[in-house]
């Protein structure tokens, strides 16, 4: 039982750690006013919006927050056992 409280509240820290990589790595909404022209021009023209890296780090976010929030559930879990 020990052990796999070492190895959920590794995987618990790699998540946070991940979680706020990934955000950084995202670029802001709020870029300006060349950001927002440009911006509306993207989405007006752009096809591929679902291919785009921030779409990508989006789907990384909420991997690693539900994977997060499941860690968090079992690490309680396991301490509650006991």
């Amino acid at each position: 039982m020990e052990i796999a409280k070492w190895i959920v509240n590794i995987l618990h820290i790699i998540f946070a750690l991940s979680i706020i990589v990934i955000v950084l790595l995202q670029s802001g909404k709020q870029a300006g006013l060349s950001g927002s022209i440009a911006g509306g021009a993207e989405t007006f023209f752009g096809k591929n919006k679902g291919r785009t890296i921030d779409a990508l780090l989006g789907k990384y976010t909420a991997f690693a927050a539900i994977a997060f929030l499941i860690t968090s559930v079992v690490l309680f879990m396991l301490i509650k056992s006991i």
